[in-house]
């Protein structure tokens, strides 16, 4: 396929990222939202990325214009009635991502691939609510996406093999690695992430050690560059929360039964970095 509009839908951390990393390399790139102001923090948040690369030397100002000058936004989302690739980014939640994947496939090119930057979340059932179930696939982007290398890349039950090689031939123009995982509950990363998070939050809850002690012998004992709850704040404790879920429903054991105080801290709106307040002060 030749790929020169990619539309990214949802313009919160991860859609803005996505959104900066296609632009920077090239492609005219649509970011829809169904707010206007998301629009604009991701403009802003894209600008000050792009800025601190050309502070570091390692992008060039005139790139840094250029990059903004194929990014577009805007909230209607029939702006990619005629794109060449779709990436969904919108909030973790099974039954949006269907609604919107039914829409997308309504009035897309019949030849796009939709991908679901999901981390979690099925891409057969996501598939099965198209009629382009072979083109449906998951592309896990991690946080921060313009800084970090890899790609998660989820092959759903009836996801063709030419839709994969697009994907990962996409990875490699963007600059980073692409990894293929299959469509479990939790793919690869937060298959083994998040039970690691959440027994650092049983250990808190019984009083094993504090969150500082933890996440110190994580980083200074196992070389983690980041500890467990900090890391957990830096996610969300909300998305640690329903990946949590969609395992421990999706694969029924409860080994991945969600701890108690993760669902005490969500229930006080304690989310970690975005509100503030997590295991620590912000």
């Amino acid at each position: 396929m030749d790929i020169k509009t990619v539309g990214v839908i949802g313009a919160g951390t991860m859609g803005n990222g996505i959104a900066q990393v296609f632009a920077q390399a090239g492609f005219s790139v649509r970011l829809i939202d169904v707010a206007q102001p998301m629009l604009d923090r991701a403009r802003k948040s894209i600008e000050k990325s792009l800025a601190k690369f050309v502070e570091k030397g390692k992008l060039t100002a005139e790139d840094r214009d250029k990059t903004m000058g194929r990014l577009s936004t805007g909230t209607a989302i029939d702006r990619l009635g005629d794109a060449d690739y779709v990436v969904e980014a919108i909030v973790e939640e099974a039954e949006a991502k269907r609604t919107l994947f039914t829409s997308l496939d309504a009035f897309a090119k019949p030849e796009v691939i939709l991908a679901s930057n999901t981390s979690s979340i099925s891409i057969t059932v996501l598939g099965a609510s198209t009629k382009r179930a072979d083109k449906v696939l998951g592309m896990h982007f991690m946080n921060p996406v313009p800084l970090m290398a890899l790609v998660e890349l989820i092959r759903g039950q009836a996801t063709s093999a030419d839709s994969m090689r697009t994907a990962s031939e996409l990875c490699t123009q963007l600059g980073k690695t692409a990894v293929e995982a299959a469509d479990y509950p939790g793919f690869i990363a937060n298959r083994v992430l998040m039970p690691m998070i959440n027994e650092a939050i049983y250990a808190v809850m019984e009083g094993v050690g504090t969150p500082e002690a933890i996440d110190t012998v994580m980083k200074l004992g196992m070389n983690h560059p980041m500890g467990p709850l900090t890391l957990a704040d830096f996610i969300g404790l909300d998305v640690c929360l329903a990946i949590m879920n969609v395992l421990h429903d999706g694969l029924g054991d409860p080994k991945y039964r969600p701890c108690p105080l993760l669902r005490r801290m969500v229930a006080a709106g304690q989310l970690g970095r975005k509100s503030g307040q997590g295991f620590y002060a912000y």
